[in-house]
Order: C-alpha cells, then structure tokens, then sequence
C-alpha cells in the first residue's frame, strides 16, 4: 500500500465523527431523492400495469335507457377498439349491526362472460351466477371494512324495493381505485360500496331488459378522445345521455392522477432542495477542512509528491466520505421509498405493485454530491497546491487587524475579554462567519419547508370542515326533486335546519381552454355550506352571473368582468354565455357557484334540488339514520364528521407521512452542518486556544470563546433561515396545487420554533462533544511548530 493512501485510513480513522457527519449531509441529500422520485415512478408504474392488465376503459357516458344494440353502433365510431355496454345504479344500503346509511354503486356483470373493459380483480369467491339474483360481488375495501366474507348478507333499496344480497365473492377494479360516495369528498370504505351483480338480475329489478345505462369505450392509439366523445354524445342523447367525459374526468382516476401529481410534485420540489443544500453544505464544509491540511501538503511536496498524486489522495479522501453518504443515502432512501409505495398502495388498494428500476436515480444523485465535494475540495487545494513548500509549511500569516469602531467606544468596557476576542475573531473573517452563518440558515429553511405540509393540512381542514361546509350531514337523490322535498326532509327526526342544493353539469370554455365542472346553486343566504374566499370571509353570491373557483379562473385565463360559454349538459343541452361576476379562493376541485334561482332560470326548469344539506340534533342521529333508511328516493348520505375522519385518515396521513420522513431527513442534515462546523472550528483554533490556556486562562474561558461564537452565529442564522424556509414553503405551495386540491401559504410559528430547536439542541449536542476535546487538548502537541 502506497504511503499515501495508509495517510487516507488513519486521517479516516482519526477523523470518523467529522467524516460521518459529512456523510450524513451526503446521505440526506441522496435519500430524499431516492425517496420521492423512487417511490413515484413505482407507483406510476403499478397504475399503467393495472390499467393495461384489465383494460380500464378510456371515455365514460350514462343513459337512462339505450338498447342493448346500440353498443354495436357506438363500435363503429371511428377510433373505438372496444365497447362494454352494461347496467350502473346508485342505491341506498342497510348493513346489519350499522347504524348509519350507506350506498353502493351497482354495476352490471355479462352473464358467463367477462366484461371487455373494466375487469374484475378476484381477491377471493366467485361471480355470481346468472340464475341467482341475490348474489353479488363487493369490492375488497368495503367487505374489509365490515369483516364481510363470502355468505355474509346486507340489504339495499334497488328501484324502490329492499332486497337481500348475499355475498359470494369480493373484488378490485381499475375503474374504482378511490371510490367515494355521493356527496363525500373523501373515500368511505364502510359507507361506499361497489357492488358488482348479475347484469340478468339488475336488468330484471330496474326493468332495463335488452338496455344498458352506462357505457365504457377504448380507444385506439392515436385516436382523438374528442371526436369519440362528440360522437357518443350524439348517439346517446336521446336516451337520456349525459355528457360522455374521458379518463381525465373520471372521478377515479381523476383523484389518482391528483395524489401522484402530489408526490410528483414533491419529489420534484423537496429532493431538488435538500440536494442543493447537502451540495452546498459539504462544499463548504470539505473546503475547511482541506484548508486544514496545509501545513501536510507543504510535507508532502517538500518530500517529493507531485501537485497530481497531492490532488488525487484528496480526493480520494474526500470519495471515501461521499461514497459512504451515497451508500448510506441508497439504503435509506430506498427502505423508506419502499414504506411509502406500499403505504400509497394500501390507500388505492392497488391488487399488486411494481417497484421501478431506477439506477439513474442512484447515479444522478451520487454525481450530484460527489461534484459538490470535488469542487470544494479543489476549491482549497487549488491555493494551497500553488505555494512553495516551504512557505505551505508555515502557518498562514497572522491576519491584521483593523479597528472596526470609532477609538471613543471602547468594547473592553462593556464586554467581557473572551467575548471580546470572540468578537475579533468572527469580525476577521467576515466571509467564513457569513457561510457559517449560511449553511446553518439553510439547515433551519429545510426544517421549515418539511414542516410546512403538516401545518398548511390543518389550516385546510379548519377552512373546509368548520368554516365552509358546516352542516353535519348531506343527503343525495337518485334524480332531482321537486323542491318541496326541503320540507319533507326537515320534518325527518333530528333534523334541525335544511338547505337546498343544485348541481348541474357543465362544459365551460373559454376561447380554446374547456374544462367539465359542475355549478353549484346555493339558496341566498346560505348557512350550512357556505364560499369561504382567501382571507376567510364568507362570500355573499350575487343574483345573477357566475361565481367561479380561483383555480379555475387560472386555467381559463380568466377574471370577473370576462364571459364564459357554459355548455349544458343536463336537462335540454344548450350553450348559453355568462358573465364571470367574482373569484373565489377555495381548495377542493374546481367548480362554479350560482343562486339557485339564477341557476334554475339559466336551467329553465321548475324549482328542484338534487341534495339537501342538514344541521342534526346529535341526541337524535340514530333516529334521523333510520328514517333515512326507509326513503327509496335516497341515493347516499354524507356524513361530515365521517369525511374529516376520513380526511385525517387518508389524503392528510399520506403527505404527514411524506412531510415526517423529510423532516427526519432534514434533523439529520441539520445536525451534521453544526456538528462540522464546530469541530472545524475547534480545529482551525486549536493553536490559538492551546496558546490561552497556558496564559492563563481556565478551561470554561477557552470553551466559552470558541462556543459563544458558535452560539452567536447560529443564532444570528435564524432569521434569515426562517426567510428562505418560507421562501421554499411558497415554491412548494405553488407545485402542489392542482384542479383537485390545492392549499394555503401557511406556516405556523410552532414551525419556526420547531426548526430552531433541531438546529439549537444540534449546537449544544455539538458543544458538548467540542467540550470533551477541549478538556482533553495536549497543550505541548497543539503549541508544536514543525522546524
């Protein structure tokens, strides 16, 4: 072994703590983007594989009754490679030992066939058979939820009458990956269920013999959605069709494309950071510590070794410490991207999942930090390589001081003597107390950008679950009622006020920019579902014109004062232009809001509602469930205690989850920049503390020089830490937000609190260990001075 590379093992070995906390920064660094990107692509990669292995359909219609041999004319469309035509009811359920109403989509299944699109995957039991109408299949989630197995039995109202079913098997489906309920915005798997029955049995209840009500199409590559939708629209609309809408629209779909364009976005937000800032953080960190070695490098070339073979044992020290954090970086981010693609994949109840190969990952990220430790490396050794041996040897020359304050204030007075030349000291190098002071604001701005999630999630929950949509419970019809039903409903048990609701589905356009929403009429007045705008007042909606979503507005460029056409695509379809009259900042979806009489004008229809929204007596619930029970005009009740369960229990675990991991990620990174940086310190200083102690001066003087430095620039560091964690805060808002759910620019003085902690207790973790090394400085080895 050359002499050299047995100088690399023992500086390692002397230096292992500095060089594990470099790795450590290293290793952050590397496990975030292992993480996120890792853990999004196998997602991505499982939801393909899904869609493709049982053909999830690519344009969904409804109908109210088309003839079974319709199917074969929509075949013929150009661009259809596949047709499934099929039965889908929404229905009202009465589970045995469950108290409150659930719902079950019913949807129809060929007899001694498979379907073409949208199959079944049998997680255990069977289909139902043709001749047997009370057999059905339910998903997987729902059976779960209640222990259900196969011979368990339920009730549901189907087309006015209760019918027992009983269960003989229990499935997933591409088609219903995030299944939510009407009325609910987040998944219920004990309220909602899909239900999947003989197509004979549900023709035979429904009276939809040689019928169906709901058609799936494929598509052919390359062949344009729009044009097949258009078309279908045509066919169907005079049996009842509703707007036919792609993959996009689809409501499953639709969340799932949300939550991994969440993830997509953080992994294109915080990995990115946390790169930059590990780079960073071990440039400046492996600078020092090669500014350190200067007197050894003048050794080594007044003992022969070239400026070349000096460079490369550098940088094979410095490879050491950064392969080290990339390995450990590797191990780490991959466990952890393997915890939360499992946890993404229990949430959708995906039937399998396929974990990307992703070595470019590795590789991308490990260039990354290998690059920033090779250009501060280099950055030191390039001035030392340049100087003489015998001028490299010596020690650097003594800095000059200046006076940096009028001769009348005199500091000596006011300050003590070690805090004086603590003072000195930091005012001599100005640009090492500035990147000191840097890398640890940028430990302090990634705490606070990892936290950020969790705090802008409660905000979100307070808004929507107590300040916006305030009744306790929302009951759906199949079909709109006259509305007269408001009064009916509020004569139910327990029911202490109730408000009316119409939705009405809607193409809205503005010059080449369309998307499908659905406007919401709102009685003037509105207490239990109220607009809630950015500064969280709430919105009076004006008698005429629309009234949008913030987000929506963004996507069709436009603002109050411009017009929309809104195509509708209920009732008698038409294209009527309206004037966007306000902006509303919400956070769920995007949508419109209108008066309900405006709206109902807009409809040319009679006064009707399609849901009633309800303040309950919670003394009365189990009454009000009952009652609810035995209405067959029913087609769900929403529950808004349930929903914000859900809500915490779902959509908010999953990115508090992501949010833990970063911020751990974060800590560690955090405590490896203090740490270096006073054992630099301590280094860089040695002699000079070594010298005062032998004047004179106690330990706990030399100590409280070297960490009130320390403390002062860590201190000093926070507040612009707390600037660029907001900074970075705003950069991740603005990535998340999407059409389904977006959030506010809200951190939390917790937060603030919370990230200066981590980066104190990593300053006092770090003093008592520089404590330890100044109790056992050798004083005669520090003071030697090589001839």
């Amino acid at each position: 072994m050359k002499a050299l590379d047995i100088k690399l093992f023992r500086d390692v070995r002397r230096m292992w703590a500095q060089v594990l906390a470099i790795a450590l920064v290293v290793g952050g660094g590397v496990a975030t983007l292992v993480l996120a990107v890792g853990s999004h692509r196998s997602l991505e990669e499982t939801r393909i594989a899904y869609y493709e292995r049982y053909g999830f359909g690519d344009v969904f219609a409804q109908a109210k009754r088309a003839p079974r041999a319709l199917a074969d004319t929509i075949a013929d469309i150009p661009g259809v490679a596949a047709v499934d035509a099929r039965i889908a009811k929404l229905a009202l359920l009465d589970i045995p030992g469950f108290s409150e109403p659930a719902s079950g989509q019913f949807v129809s299944l060929p007899d001694n066939a498979e379907p073409h699109l949208n199959r079944l995957y049998i997680r255990s039991g069977r289909l139902p058979e043709p001749g047997r109408t009370e057999e059905v299949v339910v998903n997987e989630p729902f059976a779960r939820a209640h222990g259900f197995s196969e011979g368990a039995r339920f009730s549901a109202i189907l087309n006015g009458k209760k019918r027992e079913l009983v269960i003989v098997g229990t499935a997933l489906s591409p088609e219903f990956v995030y299944t939510v309920g009407p009325g609910d915005l987040m998944p219920d798997d004990r309220r909602f269920a899909i239900v999947w029955m003989s197509e004979k049995a549900l023709a035979g209840v429904y009276d939809l013999d040689g019928a169906f009500s709901a058609v799936s199409v494929k598509l052919q590559p390359g062949a344009a959605e729009r044009e097949v939708i258009l078309r279908l629209d045509a066919l169907l609309d005079p049996y009842g069709g509703q707007a036919a809408h792609g993959r996009k629209d689809q409501t499953s779909h639709a969340w799932l494309d949300h939550e991994l364009d969440m993830l997509n976005n953080m992994s294109r937000t915080l990995p990115p950071i946390f790169l930059l800032v590990s780079a960073f953080l071990v440039n400046l960190t492996l600078s020092r510590l090669v500014a350190l070695e200067r007197e050894q490098i003048g050794l080594l070339k007044a003992l022969g070794y070239t400026d070349g073979s000096i460079v490369l044992h550098y940088f094979k020290f410095v490879a050491m410490i950064v392969a080290a954090g990339i390995v450990l970086g590797s191990i780490v981010g991959t466990l952890l991207g393997l915890r939360v693609t499992g946890l993404f994949g229990d949430f959708f109840h995906f039937p399998f999942l396929v974990f990307a190969k992703a070595p470019d990952l590795y590789v991308i990220a490990g260039a990354l930090s290998a690059a920033a430790a090779a250009i501060g490396a280099l950055r030191a050794l390039r001035e030392v390589v340049r100087l003489a041996p015998a001028v490299a040897m010596q020690p650097p020359a003594p800095p000059v001081y200046r006076r940096l304050l009028p001769a009348s204030i005199q500091l000596d007075e006011v300050v003590s003597q070690p805090t004086l030349m603590m003072i000195r000291n930091i005012a001599r190098h100005p640009v090492r107390a500035a990147f000191t002071a840097l890398g640890m604001a940028l430990a302090t701005a990634i705490l606070v950008v990892s936290l950020f999630t969790r705090d802008t999630m409660e905000q979100l929950i307070d808004v929507t679950y107590f300040l916006a949509d305030r009744q306790d419970a929302t009951i759906g019809f199949v079909e709109k009622r006259v509305e007269n039903v408001v009064e009916q409903v509020n004569r139910l048990p327990g029911v202490l006020a109730a408000e009316p609701f119409r939705e009405v589905p809607v193409r809205i356009r503005h010059g080449n920019v369309e998307r499908r929403i659905t406007i919401s009429g709102r009685p003037a007045g509105a207490d239990l579902r109220r607009i809630i705008d950015v500064d969280l007042r709430p919105v009076a909606l004006p008698e005429t014109g629309l009234a949008i979503s913030g987000m929506l507005g963004h996507i069709l460029g436009v603002a109050a004062g411009d017009t929309v056409e809104l195509d509708l695509l209920e009732g008698a379809r038409r294209t009527v232009t309206m004037p966007v009259v306000a902006t509303v900042e919400d956070y769920f979806g995007i949508r419109g809001m209108m008066d309900i009489d405006a709206l109902r004008q807009v409809m040319r229809e009679a006064p009707v509602v399609t849901s009633v929204n309800l303040s309950l007596d919670e003394n009365r619930k189990e009454d009000f469930y009952a009652a609810v029970k035995s209405m067959p005009t029913v087609a769900g009740v929403a529950l808004q205690r349930v929903s914000l369960a859900n809500f915490r229990k779902t959509v908010a675990l999953l990115i508090t989850t992501m949010a833990s991991i970063y911020t751990g990620l974060a800590a560690v990174i955090a405590f490896g920049v203090v740490y270096n940086n006073a054992r630099i310190s301590l280094s860089e200083r040695a002699r000079e503390l070594a010298s005062l102690r032998v004047l004179g001066f106690t330990r706990g003087e030399v100590l409280r020089i070297l960490l009130l430095e320390l403390a002062i620039l860590t201190l000093v560091a926070q507040p612009p830490g707390w600037v660029m964690g907001y900074g970075l805060a705003w950069v991740m808002k603005t990535n998340l937000a999407g059409e389904l759910m977006r959030v506010r620019l809200v951190v939390e003085h917790s937060t603030y609190v919370f990230a200066t902690s981590v980066v104190v207790l990593a300053a006092v973790a770090s003093a008592v260990v520089i404590r330890e090394r100044i109790d056992k400085l050798d004083l005669v080895a520090v003071l030697k001075t090589r001839d």
